[in-house]
């Protein structure tokens, strides 16, 4: 007889997301659009955090309400949480701490482990969405050496055609190709800043879409939040392997 104890309200969906609240087109490879992703995931949507206050103002005053939300995904029953914004490594250790399960805030975490890959000579880069916004707490937080290089789609020329504008000024229309080439671009000028770049680490979760697009422009590996949580994911559910011929 096979016995199964209960307990949670939904089943599953081992990973659990803290959105912001945005209106901007989510699409496909977006950490917002949930086919996206190859298991099932749970959303909750954090009210009035929107991408300029969680960027721009650095999530100011929105602490209870990233915990309140997270708690209310743990007694859903996810056992790991994850948040939309790389900035929100700000609240890594405050919502580890108030959750009781494994959380991962931020893409840049994976820094440190990209760095640990690269030959002796090469270093990773940091791409953001908000190069000015994107300060030393914010990557220390992460665990992230100060040092590392950054750039922006921000930095671009009037600040690039659509990405960082449609995205932080959370308009309705989004132009991808344009969004695609910011990326792109941006990719390739802290490649040429930095001739000892080895990797790229998205920090924006709305980059994951232009990810094979940088990796083909640049010819250097590209880590985002697809690639964190997926590895995030593998430790809470580890596939099951039958034994025998």
């Amino acid at each position: 007889m096979t016995k199964i104890v209960g307990g949670k309200a939904v089943y599953g969906a081992s990973i659990g997301i803290l959105m912001l609240e945005a209106r901007f087109p989510r699409i496909l490879g977006d950490m917002g659009n949930a086919l996206t992703w190859p298991f099932p995931v749970h959303y909750k949507v954090v009210r009035d955090a929107s991408p300029e206050r969680v960027v721009r103002q650095r999530a100011k005053g929105l602490l209870d309400a990233f915990i309140a939300a997270g708690r209310e995904l743990v007694a859903d029953g996810v056992d790991g949480v994850t948040t939309n914004c790389g900035f929100l490594s700000l609240y890594q250790d405050n919502l580890a701490e108030a959750l009781g399960v494994s959380v991962a805030t931020s893409s840049l975490m994976q820094v440190p482990m990209v760095q640990r890959l690269l030959p002796p000579g090469r270093r990773v880069g940091i791409l953001t969405i908000s190069a000015d916004s994107l300060t030393e707490e914010h990557l220390l937080k992460a665990g992230v050496d100060p040092r590392t290089p950054i750039g922006g789609t921000d930095q671009l020329p009037n600040g690039g055609r659509e990405f960082t504008r449609a995205i932080l000024g959370n308009e309705l229309d989004l132009d991808v190709e344009a969004a695609r080439q910011d990326n792109v671009d941006a990719a390739r000028a802290l490649a040429a800043r930095h001739e000892d770049l080895g990797a790229i680490v998205l920090e924006c979760t709305n980059m994951v879409p232009y990810a094979a697009d940088i990796r083909t422009a640049t010819g250097l590996p590209v880590y985002s939040i697809y690639s964190f949580v997926t590895w995030f994911h593998s430790g809470l559910v580890p596939r099951r392997f039958s034994v025998g011929p």
